[in-house]
């Protein structure tokens, strides 16, 4: 993307402003797995009493992309930074995939207009209403 693309364009990578605001006013506090940073203001405190944190995403603005523990430290529930604050991983975590909502992979049940929007027949318990009855 070249610069133009970076000064008018928020949905794909930071803007220049934001980082020039992460550069000027921000300090650097850490990276996770996927090459997201993640920074905090340089001033002590926001007006409402807050540290003011943020995060630069490594490729297109997506929140599914924030993993939980740097989620937990963006929103403030704890102050140190997520490595220090980390449980063992569980057998069972798996890897982080994205978010597919409005890509052909995205989840179409049977019966979506993106299938045909033929489903199955209802059978069983059902009955359709009809006024004369």
């Amino acid at each position: 993307m070249g610069i133009l693309g970076k000064i008018f364009t928020w949905w794909d990578g930071a803007t220049i402003g934001t980082l020039l605001n992460s550069s000027l006013k921000g300090e650097l506090v850490g990276t996770d797995a996927q090459g997201n940073r993640y920074y905090r203001a340089k001033q002590p405190k926001h007006v409402d009493g807050r540290e003011r944190r943020w995060v630069i995403y490594n490729g297109a603005n997506d929140a599914s992309r924030v993993p939980a523990e740097w989620h937990g430290w963006l929103h403030g529930s704890f102050d140190g930074v997520p490595e220090s604050n980390l449980p063992p991983a569980r057998i069972w975590e798996v890897e982080y995939t994205p978010n597919a909502t409005g890509t052909a992979a995205a989840y179409r049940p049977a019966g979506a207009l993106e299938r045909g929007g033929v489903r199955a027949r209802a059978t069983g318990d059902y009955e359709s209403w009809s006024p004369d009855a």
